[in-house]
């Protein structure tokens, strides 16, 4: 029996953990050294008691009734490509958008660096590891990153993602620190993924950017996050986790990308979602404070909130009033998501949206599971 059942769901979110040797296969000496800078001792103790619990005959045997209890390395296809097939099939999902982990905090850390050669070869390399991985089994969906320190060379990096065979292109939330997320030099990058049908994605990544250092130094204990270390968010930092895609996506709005790739689909994922009616309603209210005043509003054909429903989709957590979210905003938008396998996803995110999508109409409800993913994937259907 799988975990979802009687029901067709697609999971926006799901990724690899990887190991420290991830990148061997397909990186250079300096970006494979690089990569294994970021497993300290501990973790790769850790790492290789995940393998060993992995190759257990008595641990294998529970892998159905156990698909959504083991977190981070424990979990089955956590980094073995066979074995994510059998999580698929234990989960019940239709598909898998899958993200990497340690590769996204590390390239999200270079995109601000001075070693903007480091971060291409990075991601170029994060990239066919992941289409090798998902290569096993057509319902997995890579997730290619394309760096946006420059300009000349971003361009570049999308066409090799997509020849690679990535079905969605993740973006850095932040801002580049010399540019625009909306420059127009980008449009070489909106244009490829616009005519290939694939969507162009945020996704939450280093919690040392969302806040200053400083909001830590408050004279009181220090807060562990929920793996017990510092490494994570915590409650003062989750606040600030929308700040960040509310920012890019104005940007893509205003300064009129949406308007001039229309088929151009944008997703949020794990970024939250209950900040969306409220930022809809904002962004229209710029507008009506600023059109008279703004060219690159007057050009606009679309409310700033319409391009939202007709473009951008979003996936709540778990936690999140996903049903009151899709009520104030619009059905088009939210999607379902798993965070497989990581640990904040839950044990029961799918109990947890259907509790919160009660009362919510049957349409509405299969967007949210099903069709909003598919029109924001696009051509991988």
């Amino acid at each position: 029996m799988a975990y979802i059942e009687g029901e067709v769901v697609h999971d926006a979110d799901a990724h690899v953990m990887e190991p420290a040797d991830w990148l061997d296969e397909h990186a250079e000496t300096a970006v494979r050294e690089a990569f294994r800078t970021r497993f300290d001792p501990r973790r790769i103790q850790t790492i290789n008691e995940a393998i060993a619990k992995q190759d257990d005959p008595q641990v294998r045997a529970r892998d159905a009734e156990e698909i959504m209890l083991r977190k981070n390395y424990l979990a089955t296809g956590a980094f073995r490509a066979e074995d994510r097939v059998n999580a698929l099939n234990h989960i019940g999902v239709a598909t898998q958008l899958v993200f990497p982990t340690t590769p996204s905090v590390w390239l999200e850390h270079l995109e601000h660096s001075k070693d903007v050669d480091l971060l291409y070869r990075a991601a170029s390399a994060t990239n066919r590891a992941q289409t090798a991985f998902c290569a096993v089994d057509e319902r997995l969906f890579a997730v290619g990153y394309v760096p946006l320190a420059d300009r000349a060379r971003a361009a570049h990096a999308a066409s090799e993602a997509l020849e690679l065979g990535c079905k969605a292109l993740l973006i850095p939330w932040a801002c580049p620190k010399d540019h625009a997320t909306s420059h127009v030099d980008f449009d070489r990058i909106w244009a490829q993924a616009a005519e290939a049908g694939v969507p162009i994605l945020f996704h939450v990544g280093d919690a040392a950017r969302v806040l200053p250092s400083s909001h830590a130094v408050n004279g009181l204990p220090a807060v562990l996050d929920f793996h017990g270390g510092d490494e994570n968010f915590r409650s003062v930092s989750y606040m600030a986790i929308p700040a960040g895609p509310m920012q890019a996506l104005s940007l893509l709005i205003f300064d009129g990308v949406l308007e001039r790739f229309p088929t151009l689909k944008i997703g949020i994922i794990e970024l939250g979602a209950v900040w969306l009616p409220g930022y809809m309603r904002q962004l229209d209210a710029a507008y009506e404070a600023f059109a008279r005043h703004e060219q690159r509003l007057q050009a606009l054909s679309l409310k700033p909130s319409e391009y939202v429903a007709r473009q951008v989709r979003v996936t709540p957590y778990p936690t999140e009033p996903a049903g009151w979210i899709i009520e104030q905003s619009a059905p088009e938008i939210c999607m379902f998501s798993s965070d497989f396998p990581h640990v904040e996803g839950g044990r029961n995110p799918f109990a947890r949206f259907e509790r919160s999508l009660e009362g919510v109409g049957v349409g509405a409800r299969t967007r949210f599971y099903r069709t909003n993913f598919e029109d924001m994937m696009g051509a991988a259907f």
